[in-house]
């Protein structure tokens, strides 16, 4: 469960009332999955549709990873 502090589930940092770790940088120049939040095709044609359970292990599965330019603007964030 994530606290009133922590962002990880935002579309701007300090949101964590945001289901959607969509930040509005959608592009999959050269793979299915999407370089601003992570999530595969699939994961964002779906996400409407997904259960808590669903939604939280693809959370899961893209914190872990933290490729996804989502997280390197909040790490950056951060740090300033």
């Amino acid at each position: 469960m994530q606290n009133a502090g922590d962002s990880a589930n935002s579309l701007s940092t300090g949101d964590a009332e945001s289901d959607s770790p969509c930040i509005g940088v959608c592009t999959t120049l050269y793979d299915e999955i999407c370089q601003g939040c992570g999530r595969t095709l699939a994961e964002v044609s779906n996400w409407v549709f997904f259960d808590p359970d669903e939604k939280a292990q693809v959370w899961n599965r893209i914190r872990a990873e933290g490729t996804a330019m989502r997280f390197q603007r909040q790490a950056k964030e951060n740090k300033s």
